[in-house]
């Protein structure tokens, strides 16, 4: 399948807050379309806050979110979920929920009094569990999937409702080395596949810089640089987003740049 309108995502003069407590002010940021852009940072840079107010679960104080022109609030609820997808962090599933049922619950934007199921929501679900890896695991309860299977079926739910933008959450969170690339390939696959443009925050620079086209570097909430990962990701960047020292080379394996940080012990 391929995504041929693929919506623009952007943002003007956010100002973003919780109670009180301003974490983003004064940020403008646009997301390439049919791409994939990891944000990445700081624990407590905004990143996730940014995305939040992406997905329009958290209102701006100040500025706005648009999609192709439009002020997201301004976009009915379910027009909107069926043109944007979110993954958060840590999603927990009713206990006894099967993958299938969870997966079924991703085509629920297109449903509607007068349209209920039909074989292309049928399609949907099953190609989604294809597209994951997963259509052998329909039957099983999510609360008893290991970590890596569990993520794959809320990725799975997010691909069944369609949307041409989807905004991940830190989806490698508390998942081991391989599980974890094989989360990203994923990822990877449905953006050159399906033309979706992906929104991901990541803790790790170096799987930033292998899968994302585009990187924003978030510190104190606002972004320090922007760009091709080889342009983002340097010595002096990382220093300042992160506070580490480190030496930045090339990855043998993917040619992105590849971050070997320092620590006290360690000299140049």
């Amino acid at each position: 399948m391929t995504l041929h309108s693929v919506p623009e995502l952007q943002a003007g003069g956010l100002q973003l807050a919780y109670d009180q407590r301003v974490v983003v002010d004064d940020l403008d940021v646009k997301v390439p379309p049919g791409r994939i852009t990891a944000i990445v940072g700081a624990n407590a840079c905004g990143k996730s806050t940014l995305l939040r107010a992406l997905a329009r679960l958290l209102a701006p104080r100040k500025g706005a979110v648009q999609l192709d022109g439009r002020a997201l609030h301004s976009i009915p609820t379910r027009e909107l979920a069926r043109r944007l997808g979110i993954l958060p962090q840590g999603p927990i599933a009713p206990e006894g929920l099967t993958v299938l049922d969870l997966v079924t619950r991703g085509r629920s934007p297109h449903q509607t009094w007068w349209r209920q199921w039909s074989k292309a929501d049928e399609s949907a679900v099953h190609g989604a569990l294809a597209a994951t890896g997963i259509a052998d695991l329909a039957g099983r309860a999510v609360d008893e999937l290991s970590g890596g299977q569990r993520q794959r079926a809320w990725i799975a739910m997010a691909v069944a409702q369609g949307t041409p933008v989807l905004l991940l959450d830190e989806p490698t969170t508390y998942l081991d080395l391989a599980h974890q690339i094989d989360v990203l390939d994923l990822i990877h696959d449905l953006n050159r596949n399906e033309g979706r443009t992906i929104v991901m925050v990541l803790h790790d620079l170096n799987q930033a810089c292998r899968y994302a086209d585009h990187v924003i570097a978030m510190k104190g909430g606002r972004i320090v640089a922007e760009g091709d990962p080889a342009d983002v990701i340097t010595a002096e960047n990382v220093a300042e987003v992160f506070d580490l020292r480190c030496q930045v080379t090339t990855d043998p394996v993917s040619g992105t740049p590849l971050v070997i940080p320092m620590g006290r012990h360690h000299t140049s």
